[in-house]
């Protein structure tokens, strides 16, 4: 089977259509699908809901489709630093579908495990839990969410070799593992393919099982607060 594409287009290719919905990998813009988003921006498909952990800035990562109104519905648990994600929401242009973190990541990896939903405490009591099923156990409400079963993921790692074994790179892990499980197709972006057998199998962080086509490419890993101090004299 072949996995790896010549580009972030080519990768997508036959895989986009308008209303799907895409599970992205990233935190703030650490270890976010940059060159899958712009290729998706590209695209021009549109009335997208997108389950990430938050969108970017305004003209990096979700961002960019956010300027360009191909997003319907976010499924996040943070606005973060996106002045416009926040001005379409508060204007009631885009859905938003707040989860607390821990059970966005947990509803992801749910879908990737085939697990269709699973009792929390996280939310009880909040507006998190209004619509919601909820059950006692040991005499203790807990809530029930659904898994995330998306048509598409895209994730960015650090490593694959040619089969999609993936590995991250230090935080750049973050929501990329769970992102990766739930969708139906899993197109990775990466720095660099090495060959098959080269990775040591307790390296690996994410099975090629799950992996389905993979691009290398240059990314900007742009920071998203600079923050620095005066340099010290010598």
């Amino acid at each position: 089977m072949k996995k790896v594409y010549g580009s972030a287009a080519e990768a997508l290719d036959g895989v986009l259509f308008d209303g799907m919905t895409i599970a992205a990998g990233g935190f703030g813009l650490c270890g976010i699908p940059e060159l899958l988003l712009e290729a998706i921006k590209q695209a021009g498909t549109k009335d997208l809901t997108f389950a990430s952990n938050n969108a970017g800035v305004d003209d990096f990562g979700i961002g960019i489709l956010l300027q360009t109104k191909q997003v319907k519905k976010m499924m996040s648990s943070y606005v973060g630093e996106n002045a416009e994600f926040m001005r379409q929401y508060l204007s009631g242009e885009l859905e938003l579908e707040f989860n607390p973190q821990g059970t966005l990541a947990e509803r992801m990896r749910a879908g990737g495990c085939g697990i269709p939903g699973f009792y929390t405490k996280t939310g009880v009591g909040t507006q998190i839990a209004e619509g919601k099923e909820v059950k006692v156990f040991d005499g203790e409400e807990y809530i029930l969410e659904r898994g995330i079963f998306a048509d598409l993921s895209i994730v960015k790692a650090w490593k694959a070799d040619e089969t999609g074994n993936l590995v991250f790179r230090k935080t750049a892990r973050n929501f990329n593992p769970p992102a990766a499980m739930c969708g139906k197709v899993c197109v990775v972006e990466v720095e660099e393919i090495v060959p098959t057998g080269s990775l040591d199998p307790d390296h690996i962080h994410l099975p090629g099982v799950y992996v389905h086509r993979l691009i290398q490419g240059e990314h900007e890993k742009r920071i998203e607060k600079v923050t620095t101090r005066p340099r010290e004299e010598a």
